[in-house]
């Protein structure tokens, strides 16, 4: 242990908090470079293990994260997505060109009934996206209607003469995506209208109870929130019941659209200032939460983040449409953080998905055409799981070391978050400083704990990184590093590590 002063982290145990819903781990596939195709779908006739053509090793590896729920099939891709041409028999299928992504020819061939298969080996519940940028309210409401009624009705014999009898469970359904840009460049105005439109046409069917997502703002756009709350709510009213939750989107990208910069290659004030972008998403989630309470009070209309993540220049070489990028420590930290703020923010946040799940962006895995990479964010989704639908509890971090400051921003150095479940509670800790260790000192009060233990994620460098031919760079290592305290547990953290630490209770 560091004889430096050590920094402080109190944890109420016996006061409980909202619920950290699950959802709030949720992920996010769209037909976009390498992530259906060759990610979650090699085809019947790959050498792969595969079923119906899903890749196994990749289930089996999201499998292992109790993935809560999956986004498909956009982002963009989705408002020029017509699902009538991704069912029946594949080779009938009509393809279409992805002018958001690449410019290259989509087959087709992952529709709907290979997502709600790939769902169901996944244990995830399906987070479908529908068209309203290029399509209409009645092909959402047949959409609708052909994953989840039951019975007999026109989609309903659609279903069946393509193989599937009874209905499936669909819980999720996002009213268009984007529809500031990609989506359509609507006003908030013009979008508020059509999202109360398709809302009332998209119906429950048979026990299957639509949650239906508004697509939100970007960033900081408050205006298009309010847009939205104010066609539902008046100012400290009761919400109709049109649309369930809204949308908002946030990326961290420290550098220009333009010139984002590598996912490996960078150097301290790179470093800092992704933190920094990745810190300000807690302003973003504060600026939209205090907009709803205006209109909604009683919290019915949950916040959507569905789209997040790390987003860098394309790896050399590849097809910048396809926005494949590395994945390193620096990215794991950046989960880490965000995990931390949207556990304070579950009362609001109702779900997020990372963007997106596999050889896209701030994927959980990388593959070739031999097999997968976990990357280190990957391990940061699996070292959390105990929060999923965990009852969070306060955390105050005081006794803290000076924030650091770049370009007249600041950055904390330390961030931390911990929930109770099920006689445990799970403490997740990131010393964000890359040059020093952190001494903390959990100061556990309301409740006995009876035992411990600990995982730490860490490398000696932030660019270091996983890939096929040493996947084993950055991975979970058990935290040794802990003792008992006067107050609880006493910890040293390496610079730049995330650690999680489990307590029986």
């Amino acid at each position: 242990m560091s004889n430096a002063s050590a920094s402080r982290v109190v944890i109420d145990l016996d006061v409980p908090g909202p619920t950290i819903s699950r959802h709030l781990y949720g992920h996010f596939a769209e037909h976009l470079g390498r992530c259906v195709y060759d990610g979650f779908y090699v085809g019947e006739s790959s050498d792969l293990p595969n079923e119906g053509g899903i890749r196994l090793d990749v289930v089996e590896a999201l499998r292992a994260l109790n993935i809560p729920n999956l986004r498909w099939p956009g982002g963009c891709f989705a408002d020029e997505y017509h699902w009538m041409n991704g069912i029946g028999p594949r080779a009938d299928r009509p393809g279409m060109v992805n002018t958001n992504w690449g410019n290259v020819v989509e087959n087709n061939h992952f529709g709907t009934h290979e997502f709600m298969a790939l769902c169901e080996l996944l244990g995830a519940e399906p987070y479908v996206n529908g068209n309203v940028g290029s399509g209409t309210v009645q092909e959402m409401s047949d959409w609708v209607e052909y994953l989840t009624r039951g019975g007999d009705s026109p989609m309903v014999r659609l279903r069946k003469a393509n193989g599937r009898d009874e209905p499936w469970q669909v819980p999720f359904w996002g009213i268009g995506n984007e529809a500031w840009g990609c989506g359509g460049n609507l006003t908030a105005e013009a979008y508020v209208d059509l999202a109360r439109q398709y809302a009332t046409f998209c119906k429950n069917h048979d026990g299957n109870r639509l949650y239906r997502i508004a697509a939100g703002a970007s960033d900081h756009d408050l205006a298009w929130t309010e847009g939205l709350m104010k066609s539902i709510s008046k100012l400290g009213g009761t919400p109709r019941d049109l649309f369930q939750a809204i949308s908002v989107h946030y990326y961290t990208v420290p550098g220009t659209w333009e010139h984002k910069g590598s996912a490996t290659e960078f150097g301290l004030d790179d470093y800092y200032r992704t933190m920094i972008k990745a810190q300000d998403i807690d302003r973003v989630l504060t600026g939209h939460s205090t907009v709803m309470d205006a209109y909604d009070p009683q919290r019915k209309i949950g916040l959507v983040l569905d789209e997040w993540g790390t987003w860098w220049d394309v790896e050399p070489g590849t097809n910048p449409g396809f926005l494949y990028q590395q994945n390193a420590l620096r990215d794991a930290l950046v989960a880490s953080l965000h995990f931390d703020i949207f556990h304070r923010h579950a009362e609001r946040l109702v779900m997020a998905n990372i963007a997106q799940t596999v050889n896209v962006l701030q994927a959980m895995l990388l593959t070739d055409d031999t097999g997968l990479v976990l990357t280190p964010t990957y391990h940061v989704f699996e070292m959390n799981k105990g929060h999923h639908d965990a009852t969070a509890v306060p955390v105050h971090v005081v006794d803290r070391q000076a924030p650091y400051t770049l370009d007249g921003k600041q950055l904390e150095l330390l961030s931390a978050s911990a929930s109770v479940k099920g006689g445990r509670a799970l403490v997740s800790v990131t010393n964000l400083d890359p040059t020093a260790a952190a001494d903390v000192v959990l100061d556990l009060r309301g409740a006995t704990v009876r035992d411990h233990r600990g995982r730490l994620l860490t490398a000696p460098e932030l660019q270091a990184h996983n890939s096929a031919g040493d996947p084993q760079v950055v991975v979970p290592t058990a935290l040794t590093e802990i003792v008992t305290d006067p107050r609880g547990l006493r910890v040293t953290l390496p610079p730049h590590s995330f650690a999680t630490i489990e307590l029986d209770l």
